[in-house]
């Protein structure tokens, strides 16, 4: 009796919609709360027709503690490459509708080979994650696939970029590797991430807290600094991946997008530039004023904007070059550093040195923020992080000094002594070991005693800044290269950037420093 064959075809199309199966019940349940399908999510983020998934029929082997039953193609992972913008990226989603998202031994080598060939092609990796954490089911495999995707994290690290973007609850191992990724999305009210839930937390240490206070996105972004971006929705959490990417390079050998338009997109009102720094040395201003009417179009994208706003630092382009900006905050605290300021600059100055985007940096700071809190929890230890990042920086590094730069603090912010490029000031700029009150208050103590009205405090503190606390003596000594009208400050950073852009400098051959962590 002959044998009639499957069409080969058919099987293949068959195959390919039971993996992609999901029952319409739960389907239905996650729209209703305003929550995407691992597919549909991947459909909306990348080029149309572009997703090609890799290992859409892997399964998992393990058939105790109930999952002979729960078995399906996939194995709660849907991994592949795309092309975003026009580029190619490779990425993974985490599929919550089977077993929560948790990973298992072929999950995790499903995202390791992902993360392989983003590494060998030298493409960004993104992941997309929803996940309740390891497999309890396959216990130390589970633990060991972690580790798998920790180790490749690391060995990208500085070499291709990493985004994580966060939905719904992620636990556990789910949380450490996207803190290891360069940057991490988190949806508002819809994400959580956390090391133990609020239940664990209640009964270890009795704190009765709730989801969104433990891990929500609002406390990632504006407490914590875990991540680094807050989107509205999903949808939005698309947009700010695909606007992320733009500004980055697919490697640490390849340039960022360049805007042939570039030249041309002088921002509107940078004539204001001239006045728009107060006289006033205690007058607050908002530097974001300043940074729209240098950079192309008036664009900047903030990474970490509600996590210590005392110090901002994003990307924009200037002359259609993808550049780095890092800058004090005059409105908040006075744009002194702490310790959150240093860590967040740190970081950021260090991802721009790896993926080789030149950094600029603005200046206004009175110095580190001093008390027993900065002092006990360790400012000297963690300010000494964003001098370290600046000093080994070897991307070109231009700063601008709007107004204040006083002690150490002129030292660590892109100085012409830790390796500044091109260093200019304004007219505003006040240069000194210390503001001209206090120097006053502690060179010329015991004469002020005996000024009862106050005359020869304010006299002597009009000489002092006079003689010391102005650009020119700075100047006068080549830590300042030009002193510059505000308004010029687009054009001059712009043909600095040019012949800058392909500096070279010989570093000792070393395996690695040792920031102080």
């Amino acid at each position: 009796m002959e044998t009639i064959k499957k069409d080969p075809n058919k099987e293949v199309l068959k195959r390919r919609a039971e993996a992609a199966f999901v029952a319409p019940a739960v389907a239905e349940k996650r729209h209703e709360k305003g929550t995407l399908l691992a597919h549909e999510r991947i459909a909306m983020l990348v080029d149309e027709g572009t997703f090609q998934e890799i290992d859409r029929y892997a399964m998992h082997q393990c058939r105790d503690f109930g999952m002979q039953d729960k078995v399906t193609y996939g194995d709660g992972v849907i991994t592949g490459q795309a092309k975003i913008n026009g580029r190619p990226v490779y990425l993974f989603a985490h599929d919550a509708t089977f077993v929560g998202g948790a990973l298992g031994e072929v999950f995790a080598r499903k995202v390791c080979k992902v993360m392989d060939l983003a590494y060998q092609a030298g493409v960004p990796v993104i992941g997309l994650n929803e996940s309740g954490g390891a497999r309890i089911q396959e216990g130390v495999r589970s633990l060991a696939g972690y580790a798998d995707i920790f180790y490749r994290n690391v060995k990208s690290s500085g070499v291709i970029p990493q985004i994580s973007v966060i939905y719904g609850a992620c636990a556990g191992g789910a949380v450490y590797s996207p803190a290891v990724t360069d940057f991490t999305i988190m949806v508002k009210e819809k994400s959580f991430m956390f090391v133990t839930g609020p239940e664990i937390v209640r009964t270890v240490t009795g704190e009765d807290v709730t989801l969104e206070e433990l891990g929500g996105a609002l406390t990632h972004n504006s407490r914590s600094g875990v991540a680094q971006l807050l989107a509205e929705d999903e949808e939005d959490s698309f947009y700010l991946t695909r606007k992320l990417l733009s500004y980055l390079p697919s490697n640490n050998l390849d340039a960022a997008p360049f805007d042939e338009d570039g030249l041309d997109a002088e921002p509107p009102d940078s004539a204001d530039l001239d006045t728009l720094v107060p006289l006033e040395a205690t007058k607050p201003y908002d530097m974001h004023e300043v940074i729209a009417r240098i950079f192309d179009h008036g664009d900047f994208f903030e990474i970490s904007p509600l996590f210590a706003t005392n110090i901002i630092v994003g990307f924009a382009r200037l002359g259609g070059q993808s550049v780095g900006i890092v800058a004090n905050q005059p409105k908040s605290l006075a744009g002194c550093l702490d310790i959150n300021a240093s860590v967040k600059g740190a970081r950021f100055v260090r991802f721009c040195d790896a993926f080789n985007i030149p950094v600029i940096t603005f200046v206004d700071v009175p110095g580190y923020l001093p008390g027993t809190q900065q002092e006990f929890t360790g400012i000297i230890r963690h300010g000494a992080k964003l001098l370290y990042a600046y000093c080994e920086a070897s991307v070109p590094k231009l700063t601008v000094i709007t107004r204040k730069a006083y002690g150490g603090a002129f030292d660590v912010m892109g100085s012409k002594n830790v390796g500044g490029d091109y260093n200019l000031a304004w007219p505003t700029a006040e240069i000194a070991v210390v503001g001209a009150e206090a120097a006053v208050n502690l060179l010329y103590r015991k004469e002020l005693k005996e000024d009862a009205g106050g005359s020869r405090f304010k006299e002597l503190v009009g000489e002092f800044r006079e003689r010391f606390a102005n650009p020119y003596i700075a100047s006068q000594e080549g830590y300042i290269d030009d002193v510059i009208l505000p308004s010029e400050t687009r054009a001059k950073l712009i043909a600095a950037l040019e012949v800058q852009k392909n500096k070279r400098i010989d570093l000792p051959k070393r395996k690695h420093g040792n920031i102080p962590l």
